[in-house]
């Protein structure tokens, strides 16, 4: 199944101008032109720091920057905008107006599991290139890696169970609601309420009922029963007015209309999830209904779905919105985009707390008895044990790789299975996972270190 329609492609082309990007990115870019500053470049993006309640990060995102990589072009809007504008010349908008990307793009593939100081995704191109491209391109990454690591982390609480994303409407823009949908079924979550998702990114869409429906109704009961024969097999919202007394107008539904019946399941949005749950399975058990299953909302995240679990409520799904929507714990990496490499010489950074590493690099994970258990991070060329996790994913005027969200579910599902336990949890591991660096790159390091304090004596 494609990770999206052709359709999808086209509207989301529609937003991503070559101007989502950092005004400095084109004062760079015209600095570079007037000093005829044209040669190879490798820039790399990559987080320092995992964030507090993490263990992991999902890499997800890439589809979006292979296509506005190759789609790439300022259009005569553009171009008309920058001029009017000012401060940019002539010369320089001719050659935007030619401009178009015609690097190589290497990348953790999709559903990875990253961790700090690994570059996720590596830009070779000449410098103009790939210096312009730099905005969008950890935009989409950051964005959407977190998107997954948290969403991953509630399918993990859930142990099985049905996840469904219901944070469209508390999400920080339509851009943003369509990419969680996408993560959360990318990271092992059955589906989204958001209709456009389903059909961008071809996933399962649920939903059924809001509170509105049953309140435009004078009688709950007659509100049950008319969406029940409208839609059978479906899930009826019980907490309108009381969810004791809403789960006892649908036995007596169920009691009323006999084979005619057809409810598949109930949703609890409100109080105490696990005592209603318990009480309410108690419920449709007595009277016979076990077929129908429990769903349950209202300000979720993986700690509370954990707690329900471990609590033994009968809840057979979940849905969760706001706090997957905005990443509430954890909505921000220290993720940069940074050139290690131009010329064919290493460029490094000093910069408190913020050093560098120079060159290209690659990721190298090494595993035993089918666990992983570090990743060393090395030039690209060196000959380290382990498998490379950079891959390329865009070739010099090559179509670029397919990215399939079913196959990145796949690999991440795999991924999961060769983690270690400690780094599976919730609670932060007493040690961080090991990533550490070649002993070559410490030496490149020390070394430019050493010439470049020597010129600047």
């Amino acid at each position: 199944m494609p990770d999206d329609t052709d359709e999808g492609r086209q509207l989301e082309a529609r937003l991503r101008s070559p101007l989502f990007t950092d005004l400095y990115e084109l004062t760079m870019a015209q600095a570079y032109e007037a000093e005829r500053m044209c040669g190879e470049a490798v820039f790399e993006l990559t987080f320092r720091k995992m964030p507090e309640p993490r263990n992991y990060i999902v890499a997800a995102g890439i589809g979006d920057v292979l296509d506005f990589l190759t789609n790439f072009r300022f259009s005569a809007s553009d171009l008309e905008f920058l001029g009017r504008r000012g401060g940019f010349s002539r010369e320089f908008l001719t050659r935007l107006e030619s401009l178009q990307f015609t690097g190589d793009v290497y990348a953790m593939p999709e559903g990875s599991i990253v961790f700090q100081n690994e570059p996720l995704v590596q830009i070779v191109a000449p410098i103009v290139e790939a210096q312009l491209v730099e905005t969008f391109v950890l935009n989409q990454i950051h964005f959407q890696s977190l998107a997954a690591a948290k969403a991953s982390r509630i399918v993990e609480s859930a142990q099985g169970r049905t996840v469904v994303d219901f944070g469209s409407r508390r999400s920080h823009g339509t851009d943003a609601a369509l990419k969680v949908a996408r993560a959360t079924y990318l990271a092992g979550g059955h589906g989204t309420s958001n209709v456009l998702a389903g059909k961008l990114y071809s996933i399962p869409v649920f939903g059924t009922l809001a509170h509105s429906y049953i309140q435009a109704h004078d009688d709950e009961s007659a509100a049950f029963e008319a969406f029940a024969t409208v839609y059978p097999g479906t899930t009826l919202l019980v907490d309108t007015y009381d969810t004791i007394e809403g789960v006892r107008k649908v036995i007596e539904l169920k009691r009323r209309l006999g084979e005619r019946f057809r409810v598949s399941a109930v949703r609890l949005d409100s109080g105490d999830l696990g005592s209603l749950a318990v009480e309410s399975r108690r419920m449709f058990d007595e009277a016979g209904l076990m077929e129908i299953k429990i769903f349950a909302s209202s300000g979720l995240d993986e700690y509370k779905v954990q707690n329900l679990v471990r609590s033994g409520a009968p809840i057979d799904g979940f849905g969760v919105g706001t706090n997957l929507a905005v990443m509430e714990d954890a909505p921000a990496l220290d993720m940069a985009y940074k050139l290690v490499e131009y010329g064919g010489k290493g460029r490094l950074k000093l910069s408190s707390k913020k050093v560098l590493y120079p060159w290209r690099k690659q990721v190298f994970r090494q595993s035993e008895n089918g666990h992983m258990i570090r990743d060393v991070v090395g030039r690209f060329d060196e000959p380290i044990s382990g498998e490379p996790l950079l891959q390329p994913m865009l070739r010099r005027f090559e179509a670029p790789a397919r990215i399939d969200v079913n196959e990145s579910r796949k690999r991440l599902e795999r991924e999961l299975g060769r983690l270690p336990n400690q780094y599976r949890r919730l609670d932060k591991a007493d040690t961080p996972y090991p990533v550490t660096f070649s002993d070559r790159l410490q030496c490149d390091l020390a070394s430019l270190r050493s010439q470049f304090e020597r010129v600047t004596r």
